[in-house]
């Protein structure tokens, strides 16, 4: 088909998106027009066909699944419909107007914000509903034209003795000039009479069909009921049938049609003859599996995509009982990496490689090999026996990946995750078992990837609790779910309690009260720690302050303090001191009342630009205290750089001091880094302490301050002074 030519500039350049749509209108109709049957001249047709045009943009700009792509398919079959309407119904219509969409409503209707691979697909699919309600329009008014080509058959029978020759006239006029093909044959299958469209459809020779019966034209893929049907007819059970069947032509080729047989009476009503209307639909056949291939394979590998994977799995997944299945869910470890140095042509090669590949791995019956999107991959094998087969499948795609790839002349060498389901039919739906093998997949990634790894039940769970409160942790914050609760902080000279560590608790609608180690990783993740971290700055803030009038000081002494944990997320914000200075003003509470605690591990190999932030706040008289420490590679002779002014020892290093007699080592640790700690000038808080006689040793050996479990759980702002001094062990 010969389309206009291209434009050479920019689709963008038209003033406004309407002249965009009319330029694509005047293609559509200069390619269509000639091989139209219309009164309208072009520039009047032209204008018929921009609504249409129309239709086809939005359906291109919507959403591309759910409702929007339901609605947009249907508005694209609607266009298929008007160009039957319009009397486009020559062959070469429909293919021009495939052909136009195809090459340039893309170009001048699509969306410049969307890729195009995606916009590329959502035009294939269009093209694809196009062409059904082209052929569904054509069906319809063709099996009108069948109808009263029916009609005037059986008149013309019926009425010969009242008027013959009209009658016969009239038959001829239809049987000869009618566009499709017709054939009478009697009762025994002899064909008697046909017209020149079915000598046409047949290779052009009339007595190749003449010479036949109608039972020699069996074709393997006939339906197994169409000659049920046909003896039905024959006897006289029914007045006609209609289906799809496939015909041998002479030189071997397949000739598909929609096929109407309809019974023709005697004047007493005895069958007498079979009228047979054929539509020649091979072309449009043609069409459609070319469109269905494109719509479930993948452009790039040619391997079957997400579409037909999973029809293909549901299929596996409802077959009888005792049927089992197993599926292999690939993704490329550091894939990103190649197509950041190489680029996405070179990143393409090696998909399409890594595709060749796996192909290779799935020959069995019952295996299939497809890629999902990007450098996803899965391969389904389907059997009795599948744990077995589904081990070796990964086993066997995990050596292939182990051979290098070149490219551009250099050796890539490839690696993967496999996340494995294997089970029964029928126990879980598709999108359970996808859902299971991405999990599995990134647990094989999490421990190191090169490796496969099979589902397990408690682990999906857990990943699958683990994503549902990722997703709910904005909305929580929202809707106020979080409260902090406080751990005293106990002097260890006079025992009387120094300040506070506000720890955050969330209480969930459905799983009750969560632990810090239940979320804070969720949040630090997302992002969300630095929000929910500034929430809880301003609050224990706030709770300070409240203590601080509530419990009056005699005249030199310090405050309560309030300690805060600081994520290291909220170390890299550039709003960390600016946070900081407006939870003080804000709660009115001095400098000297708030320490902000950070992980050792977080200030490992710190540089300048980290540090920064912590020494404005400790130059504000904010402490800062580093805590967990012991747990990391630091040391104390790095302390001299950092910004600290309190230590807060791990409590690994006092757990031999909770029975009595204390283990000498652990004394004798914690007696050197408490001496070093105070020729520094930091303060060492201990945490952790559960004891009474730890709580002693501790105070021999010099400890300032400590936190546990002996002193006081967590709780409520009002029970800071409540000390318990019972043994939690």
């Amino acid at each position: 088909m010969n389309l206009p030519s291209q434009a050479t500039g920019s689709a963008a350049e038209p003033d406004c998106l309407e002249d965009r749509l009319q330029r694509f209108a005047t293609i559509w109709s200069r390619a269509i027009f000639p091989v139209t049957a219309t009164s309208l001249t072009r520039a009047e047709f032209e204008q018929h066909l921009l609504p249409l045009a129309r239709k086809l943009r939005d359906a291109l700009h919507a959403r591309p699944s759910g409702t929007a792509a339901n609605a947009a398919s249907t508005a694209a079959q609607t266009v298929g419909g008007a160009l039957v309407d319009a009397h486009c119904t020559d062959p070469d219509a429909l293919s021009r107007t495939l052909g136009v969409v195809d090459a340039y409503l893309v170009l001048y209707c699509g969306n410049d914000q969307e890729p195009a691979e995606d916009s590329r697909a959502r035009c294939a699919r269009l093209q694809h509903s196009i062409a059904a309600g082209y052929a569904r329009a054509l069906r319809e008014r063709t099996l009108s034209e069948q109808e009263a080509i029916a009609r005037s058959a059986l008149s013309a029978r019926s009425d010969a003795m009242e008027a013959l020759h009209a009658t016969e006239t009239r038959f001829r006029a239809v049987f000869e000039g009618a566009a499709i093909g017709i054939g009478i044959a009697d009762l025994d299958g002899n064909v008697l009479e046909v017209n020149d469209t079915l000598t046409r459809m047949f290779g052009g020779l009339e007595h190749h069909v003449r010479g036949r019966k109608v039972n020699e034209w069996v074709h393997p893929e006939d339906r197994p009921n169409v000659w049920d049907l046909h003896e039905e007819l024959i006897r006289g059970e029914r007045e006609h049938f209609r289906v799809e069947k496939p015909f041998y032509r002479n030189d071997g080729t397949v000739l598909w049609t929609n096929l109407t047989v309809s019974l023709l009476r005697d004047a007493e009503g005895r069958p007498k003859y079979q009228l047979a209307l054929i539509e020649d639909t091979t072309e449009r056949r043609l069409l459609n599996l070319r469109l269905r291939y494109e719509a479930t394979h993948d452009a790039l590998t040619g391997l079957p995509n997400r579409t037909l994977f999973f029809e293909r799995l549901e299929k596996a997944l409802t077959a009888g009982e005792g049927n089992r299945f197993g599926l292999c869910y690939l993704d490329l470890d550091g894939f990103k990496a190649i197509n950041d140095s190489l680029g996405h042509a070179a990143g393409d090669r090696l998909l399409v490689e890594i595709a060749d590949r796996l192909q290779s791995c799935a020959t069995a019956p019952g295996e299939m090999v497809a890629r999902l999107g990007g450098d996803e991959f899965v391969a389904l094998t389907t059997g009795r026996d599948t744990g077995h087969e589904t081990r070796e499948l990964a086993g066997r795609i995990l050596g292939a990946l182990a051979t290098p790839v070149m490219l551009d002349g250099r050796e890539i060498r490839v690696r993967g995750s496999i996340g494995i389901v294997e089970g029964a039919a029928g126990e879980r739906t598709p999108a359970e078992v996808l859902r299971s093998a991405d999990i599995t997949m990134y647990r094989a990634k999490s421990a190191g990837g090169n490796r496969y790894e099979f589902a397990d039940p408690e682990a999906d769970a857990r990943a699958i609790t683990r994503h549902g409160l990722t997703t709910a942790l904005p909305a929580a914050l929202e809707r106020g779910e979080f409260f902090i609760e406080y751990q005293p902080l106990v002097r260890l000279g006079d025992g009387g309690v120094h300040g506070a560590e506000a720890l955050v608790r969330w209480c969930h609608p459905q799983h009750g009260v969560l632990s810090p180690d239940r979320f804070i990783p969720l949040a630090e993740h997302t992002g969300l720690i630095v929000p929910l971290g500034r929430w809880v700055l301003q609050e224990a803030a706030r709770q300070a302050r409240f203590w601080h009038d509530q419990f009056p000081l005699d005249s030199g002494a310090r405050p309560l303090r309030i300690n805060v944990n600081l994520s290291p997320a909220q170390l890299h914000h550039p709003g960390l001191v600016s946070d900081t200075v407006d939870a003080l003003e804000r709660s009115g509470l001095e400098p000297g009342a708030l320490c902000l605690e950070v992980t050792e591990s977080a200030l490992i190999g710190a540089d300048e630009d980290l540090l920064k932030p912590l020494r404005q706040l400790a130059e504000m008289g904010v402490d800062i205290a580093l805590d967990d420490f012991g747990t990391g590679y630091s040391n104390l002779a790095s302390l001299r750089r950092l910004p600290v002014s309190i230590l807060k020892l791990d409590r690994s290093f006092t757990q031999g001091m909770q029975q009595h007699p204390a283990d000498p080592v652990d004394i004798k640790i914690v007696e050197g880094i408490v001496s070093l700690a105070h020729s520094l000038e930091l303060a060492v808080t201990v945490e952790g302490v559960e004891t009474g006689a730890q709580a002693e040793q501790l105070r021999e050996l010099g400890c300032d301050t400590a936190q546990g479990w002996y002193y006081a759980r967590p709780g409520p702002p009002d029970r800071l002074h409540a000390l318990s001094l019972a043994d939690a062990v």
